[in-house]
C-alpha cells in the first residue's frame, strides 16, 4: 500500500475581525468592522501567544471572563468566530442582531484587544528590522479587556500588563476602552517603547514626560491609514456604493482637501471614550492636528503638563503627514480641476502614513538613552529617514517634517547636528578598534563594554561614572526601494551618586534651593552607538555628564517636581496621566 506524505500547510498570518475605530463610528448606519492579518502562531485560550497573553479579569466584579477555543479551518488558518456577514445577505435586521452580538460578547473584546496589539507588535518590528521584547522581565504582555470600572486604560510595567477599563456613559450605555483602536493601540506603543528605551519612563524633563504621550498618539493615530477600508468609509461620507456602480469615485476637492482631512473623524483620538464621559464636551478627547501653529507652545505654563505638551509634538507630526498626503492627491489623485478619484486619495494617504509611521518607530534607535528633549527625537527622525530613504526629492517628507516642527516650535537639537539639515552628523572620531572581536561586538554586551573602556577619552564617557551597556541590538531594514541596510543599535548609561553637597564640586552645578547637603541626587548620562555591517561606528548620539547646561536643567527640573524626594511610582505613572488627559477636558 503506498504511503502519502503528510503536508502541513504553513499559514504565515490569520485574518481576525477588529474593530476599525469604535462603536460610535458609523458607515451607512453600520459600526465599521475590519478584517485584519495579524502574525500566525499556535494560540491557546484567551487568545494567548508566545507575546501576548488575554486574561480576561474583571477586578472590579472579581469575574474570570471564560475564554474562546479558536478552530482551525481547511487551510489551517483560525476560525474568525465574529466574521462579519454580508449586510446585503442578512437584512437591516440580522446586521442588528451581529453587532449586538458583537459588542456585548466579552470574547469579541479580547479578540479586538489581541489582535489590534499584535499588529502593532507587528509594525514595530517590521519598522526596527528586528525582534523586540518588553521593558519587564518574561516574553508575554498580558491584557485585561475588563480590567475595572473606570473610564481609564493604561499600561502598568509592575502588573506585566496593559489594563483596559470601562465604564457607563452618559447615553447608558456600557463603554470599552478596549474597544478602541486608538485606545489599545496608545497603550500597546507603551509598552513597546518601555522595552525599547526604558530610560524614557524615568522623570528628567518636560520633554521626556511628554514624549510617552505624544509618540504613543502618532502610532495610534497613523495605525489607521492601514485600513483602507476605513479610510475610504469615512471620506466617502454617506456615497455608499451601489449595486453596478462601478469605481473609481470622483469626489468635489473641498471634500478631501487639506482642511476637509484635518477636520475628519480621523485624526480624533478616543472619540467613544470622549463622547461618554460626563461632563466632556469634545467628540475626541484629542484632536491635536487642529492645534494652530505656534512658536511659544513649549515655553507656555499650560503646556508644561505631559499630556498637553505632548500634544505638540503630535500636531507638529500630524500637520507634516497633512503636507506630505496632499502634496501626493495633487500629484497622482487628481481628476481634473474640481474632481478628486477617492481611491487613489485613500491609497496615496496610507502610502505617506506607513513611511512616516516607518520612520517615527525607527528613530527610536537614533535617539540618546535618558533624557529625551522633543529637538533631538526631530533630529532622530530626519537621520532615519536619511539612513534608508537618501533620495527623497519627489514628495520632499524631511523639508516637511522638517518645517511642520518648526511652525511649533520644535528645532532640531543644536549640538552634533548639521545645522542645514538637522539631522546627527557621523562620527569622525579616530576610535581605536584593535582591542576588540568585531563579530563578538555586534551581539555581545561585554565587548561593547569594552569597546566603549578603550575609547572612553574620544567618545566623551567621564570615568567616574558607572557604565552599563543597556543592549546591544542588530537590525536589518529595508527601503522604500528595496535597499537592505545593516546595523546594530547599542545603549549604554552612566550613572553617578552624590550628595547635594557634591553637585558643586563633581558637576559644577549649584544646589538648588532648599536642597540640603545630605539630600543623595543620581546624576545620569548616556549614548547610542550606531555600528555600521562592518563594525565601525556611523553615530555616536550622546548626553556627557559634563554637560553642565544640562544636568542643571535635569536636577532643577526634579528637585521642583518633588521627584528626588519621592520618587516617582512607575507602576502606576500612566494611569495617573490618563487620567489627567480625560480630566482636562471637563
Amino acid at each position: 500500500m503506498r504511503k502519502q506524505a503528510m503536508q502541513t500547510k504553513v499559514v504565515n498570518s490569520h485574518k481576525l475581525t477588529i474593530l476599525a475605530q469604535d462603536p460610535t463610528v458609523r458607515h451607512n448606519g453600520r459600526i465599521v468592522t475590519a478584517r485584519v492579518d495579524v502574525p500566525a502562531e499556535t494560540l491557546a485560550e484567551g487568545p494567548c501567544g508566545s507575546r501576548i497573553k488575554v486574561v480576561d479579569f474583571d477586578a472590579t466584579s472579581d469575574r474570570l471572563y471564560a475564554p474562546h477555543k479558536y478552530a482551525r479551518g481547511r487551510d489551517a488558518a483560525l476560525v474568525d468566530p465574529f466574521a462579519p456577514p454580508e449586510p446585503d445577505r442578512v437584512g437591516p435586521r440580522g446586521w442588528r442582531a451581529y453587532e449586538k452580538e458583537l459588542l456585548g460578547n466579552p470574547n469579541f473584546h479580547a479578540q479586538n484587544a489581541y489582535a489590534i496589539a499584535m499588529r502593532t507588535l507587528a509594525r514595530f518590528e517590521f519598522a526596527l528590522g528586528r525582534r523586540v521584547s518588553w521593558g519587564f522581565p518574561g516574553h508575554q504582555l498580558h491584557i485585561a479587556p475588563h480590567a475595572f470600572c473606570e473610564a481609564n486604560a493604561y499600561y502598568s510595567e509592575r502588573d506585566h500588563a496593559l489594563l483596559f477599563g470601562y465604564f457607563r456613559g452618559r447615553s447608558g450605555a456600557m463603554v470599552f476602552t478596549s474597544l478602541s483602536h486608538d485606545v489599545v493601540a496608545h497603550e500597546t506603543t507603551h509598552a513597546l517603547l518601555d522595552g525599547l528605551r526604558d530610560g524614557f519612563t524615568e522623570p528628567s524633563g518636560y520633554d521626556q514626560d511628554a514624549f510617552h504621550e505624544g509618540f504613543a498618539d502618532v502610532v495610534a493615530l497613523l495605525s489607521v491609514f492601514s485600513l483602507e477600508a476605513f479610510v475610504r468609509a469615512t471620506l466617502a461620507k454617506d456615497r455608499s456604493r451601489r449595486r453596478g456602480e462601478r469605481w473609481p469615485v470622483l469626489v468635489p476637492w473641498q471634500d478631501v482637501s487639506r482642511a476637509a482631512l484635518a477636520g475628519s473623524i480621523l485624526f480624533g483620538l478616543g472619540e467613544q471614550v470622549g463622547q461618554q464621559m460626563e461632563g466632556i464636551n469634545r467628540n475626541a478627547l484629542r484632536t491635536s492636528v487642529l492645534l494652530p501653529p505656534r512658536r511659544d507652545y513649549l515655553g507656555r505654563a499650560e503646556y508644561a503638563a505631559a499630556h498637553t505638551r505632548g500634544e505638540v509634538l503630535v500636531a507638529a507630526f500630524l500637520n507634516a503627514f497633512l503636507d506630505v498626503w496632499d502634496a501626493r492627491i495633487e500629484q497622482n489623485g487628481r481628476a481634473g480641476a474640481r474632481r478628486r478619484n477617492l481611491n487613489v486619495v485613500v491609497e496615496e494617504g496610507a502610502k505617506a502614513a506607513s513611511h512616516l509611521l516607518t520612520i517615527a518607530i525607527r528613530a527610536l534607535d537614533y535617539c540618546p538613552p535618558v533624557d529625551i528633549t522633543f529637538a533631538e527625537y526631530l533630529s532622530a527622525l530626519l537621520t532615519a529617514d536619511r539612513e534608508t530613504a537618501p533620495d527623497d526629492l519627489r514628495y520632499d517628507y524631511r523639508g516637511k517634517v522638517l518645517a511642520s516642527f518648526r511652525r511649533y516650535g520644535i528645532d532640531a537639537a543644536k549640538h552634533g547636528t548639521d545645522p542645514r539639515t538637522g539631522m546627527w552628523r557621523r562620527s569622525r572620531a579616530p576610535l581605536n578598534y584593535g582591542k576588540v572581536h568585531f563579530e563578538s561586538m555586534l551581539r555581545d554586551k561585554e565587548e561593547v563594554f569594552r569597546f566603549i573602556w578603550e575609547n572612553r577619552d574620544k567618545l566623551g564617557v567621564d570615568e567616574r561614572g558607572y557604565i552599563e551597556v543597556n543592549s546591544v541590538r542588530p537590525s536589518t531594514r529595508v527601503s522604500p526601494d528595496g535597499f537592505v541596510l545593516k546595523e546594530t543599535i547599542c545603549e549604554y548609561v552612566q550613572t553617578v551618586r552624590l550628595f547635594g553637597s557634591e553637585l558643586p564640586a563633581v558637576l559644577r552645578v549649584a544646589r538648588p534651593p532648599g536642597m540640603a547637603t545630605t539630600q543623595s541626587v543620581t546624576a545620569v548620562a548616556g549614548g547610542t552607538l550606531v555600528f555600521d555591517q562592518y563594525g565601525r561606528v556611523k553615530y555616536h548620539i550622546a548626553h556627557h555628564l559634563s554637560d553642565k547646561a544640562r544636568q542643571a536643567r535635569r536636577i532643577a527640573y526634579l528637585w521642583q517636581q518633588g521627584y528626588i524626594e519621592r520618587p516617582r511610582d512607575d507602576s502606576e505613572r500612566f494611569a495617573s496621566l490618563h487620567r489627567a488627559r480625560a480630566l482636562s477636558g471637563l
